[in-house]
């Protein structure tokens, strides 16, 4: 099992490397709800690369690293909903593993589903081991920068809080500066 665990952990680095760009972009952009779920509805149910990954997945349901490669494919379509299932999956199968919480709190983001991405990156903050901080600092500033911003208006107290900590591990976030200077006026 160590092994898998390994795997994993370098195919998603290598995952949120490589897609870093779309999370950012995904993150950002406003779309049509309406025309997501139809768009993917469609495309995951003639999805050849899905359909393979359940397949290995229905032979082996503890194959956390084809798991991770079928929960990114979910979000690849936009299929929020599968994708953040997959994650929840993964989650139980390696609960310290702090990027299938990002993940799961990116899914649940992109799905308009505010209330539980908050919970997700929080879980993700908790989870992140401290030999693993360098690694993550930019998805811990989002992370922390989300959770600031959800609670701004219920917790100003928290809210600066965490808004110090997503400037902490990057300064350079626009975002988060003009959330700091808000909050902090």
């Amino acid at each position: 099992m160590k092994m898998a665990k390994i795997n994993v952990k370098n195919l998603f680095l290598g995952l949120m490397l490589v897609g870093g760009v779309s999370f950012i972009n995904a993150q950002t952009t406003q779309t049509d709800s309406t025309q997501n779920n139809t768009a993917a509805a469609s495309q995951t149910t003639s999805n050849p690369t899905i359909d393979a990954l359940k397949k290995q997945i229905e032979a082996n349901p503890k194959d956390t690293e084809s798991l991770a490669k079928l929960a990114t494919a979910y979000q690849e379509a936009s299929d929020w909903t599968n994708a953040v299932e997959t994650w929840k999956k993964i989650s139980a199968l390696l609960p310290d593993w702090a990027p299938a919480y990002y993940s799961q709190a990116y899914a649940y983001q992109s799905a308009k589903d505010d209330a539980n991405a908050k919970l997700a990156y929080e879980k993700y903050i908790a989870a992140v081991k401290p030999e693993e901080v360098e690694q993550s600092k930019k998805n811990l500033a989002y992370a922390y920068f989300y959770v600031a911003f959800a609670e701004q208006k219920t917790n100003p107290a928290k809210a600066k809080e965490h808004i110090a900590k997503s400037l902490q591990y990057d300064p350079t976030n626009e975002d988060a500066v003009k959330l700091s200077k808000a909050l902090n006026s």
